[in-house]
């Protein structure tokens, strides 16, 4: 099929993207990546009346640290942000989810604020940022706005970005310095590059005696969008992460998620694999942290 009829500009700010989003009246889609805006487009899936090309705003492809957090513009691409030394360090468990992010070539067009836009349930980067607890930056013509990412997922591709508003920014949190700190990111697919039957993604600080000071869990590919689970953290915190504590965080996620069965995997799959996840990402956690410490 082909796309139905649109129109077209390319813009050099976000002040102009944000214009053209307001005069489109609700009906205009932001293309970046186009990874998954193309495809959709030419199954006409979605038929906006205008694209707003924003590959040549610059402010919105960028990496910088400062001020106890780490600030990714939406445009940044997906293959960059693997590449950079400032994700690396200061954010490794994003690092780990964009590897699994389709192929290469899919990463060097795609955008880490597109996928996130884009909000599938089971897409990587998305996962991450939720157990990141990044801050979302959106701009209109009204202004600026942050929302937190807790309340950004309303479900599959549905988010709290209004028809006129530009993600421009993710902030994610600083890791304080230090040993002691892990992660860990899994997933499940039917091929390579697919999206993940069910992924997890964990991070997590030890103390000084070895026990859990703090922990993050997320899941994906179960739900209407990507889910923390908040009851397994608190069974976890203040515990050595022994085997039966990581039994029992699994335990809890399986009762907790509710995933629903099609033609790629059943729900009672989904949620045996989601435990198990969870499980091996906290023991690589678990690893890197003690290791930290030494």
């Amino acid at each position: 099929m082909k796309a139905a009829e649109f129109d077209y500009v390319r813009v050099a700010s976000v002040e102009a993207a944000c214009r053209a989003l307001a005069e489109a009246g609700g009906d205009g889609k932001i293309l970046a990546g186009g990874q998954t805006l193309v495809p959709m487009l030419a199954m006409r899936l979605l038929r906006p009346t205008l694209l707003v090309d924003v590959n040549r705003v610059a402010s919105l492809q960028v990496i910088v640290a400062g001020g106890g957090e780490i600030v990714i513009g939406a445009g940044t691409r997906q293959s960059d942000a693997l590449a950079d030394e400032i994700v690396r360090r200061d954010l490794p468990l994003l690092a780990k989810a964009l590897g699994f992010v389709g192929h290469v070539q899919t990463r060097n067009r795609g955008t880490v604020g597109g996928s996130i836009a884009n909000a599938d349930p089971a897409a990587e980067i998305a996962l991450a940022a939720l157990a990141l607890d990044c801050e979302i930056v959106a701009q209109s013509v009204r202004g600026v706005r942050t929302i937190p990412i807790a309340r950004f997922f309303q479900g599959a591709m549905t988010t709290a970005l209004a028809a006129d508003e530009c993600l421009v920014e993710l902030h994610f949190p600083a890791a304080p310095s230090g040993g002691g700190r892990g992660c860990g990111f899994h997933e499940v697919a039917s091929r390579h590059s697919d999206f993940a039957l069910a992924a997890a993604a964990v991070q997590l600080a030890l103390d000084g005696e070895g026990a859990c000071r703090s922990v993050a869990i997320a899941v994906g590919g179960v739900g209407g969008a990507p889910l923390r689970i908040d009851a397994a953290t608190e069974r976890l915190r203040g515990t050595t992460l022994a085997a039966e504590d990581l039994a029992a965080a699994a335990a809890i996620v399986r009762e907790v998620v509710e995933p629903a069965s099609d033609l790629h995997a059943s729900a009672d799959y989904r949620r045996r694999v989601a435990g198990a996840l969870v499980e091996r990402a906290l023991l690589d956690a678990r690893s890197e942290a003690l290791a930290g410490r030494n």
